[in-house]
């Protein structure tokens, strides 16, 4: 045998491989220009894409703002009809009074499970809801 023989190495395996990379972390006002949060991004008509976060901003809340490079940034995809018709679909479902059938202009809170008239008498004003369609005969001639 020659010199030093180098035996098994200790590695821990629960140890990280390498030191987690921190992102910097702004105060709100002081953020750098060049960075933006998703609000900003989606307001210039662009997305994050694939890039991860480059930095935080701090907020009120528990968690933290992340920025993205706005060079970066990718365009929104447009809407297509198949997901407006969705979109349209679900808020139809928050929307329309399950009693009267009619569909307001606003959500219906789902503590009552109907609208206001429904529940209570409460009269709707007529320019607040599309009446619901004539219902069609289920006649077979």
């Amino acid at each position: 045998m020659s010199g030093q023989e180098k035996g098994p190495v200790d590695v821990d395996p629960y140890a990280p491989a390498e030191p987690e990379a921190t992102t910097p972390v702004f105060k709100r006002l002081c953020a750098p220009s060049g960075l933006g949060t998703k609000r900003q991004l989606r307001d210039m008509g662009l997305r994050p894409g694939d890039q991860d976060p480059v930095a935080e901003v701090e907020t009120r809340g528990p968690k933290n703002g992340l920025l993205y490079e706005i060079t970066k940034a990718l365009p929104v995809r447009p809407m297509t009809l198949a997901k407006e018709a969705a979109l349209d679909k679900a808020m139809a479902a928050r929307q329309t009074c399950g009693i009267c059938r009619r569909r307001y202009h606003f959500v219906l809170p789902t503590s009552l499970n109907s609208c206001l008239e429904c529940h209570d008498g409460t009269p709707a004003d007529p320019h607040s809801y599309i009446a619901p369609p004539a219902a069609a005969h289920q006649l077979a001639a």
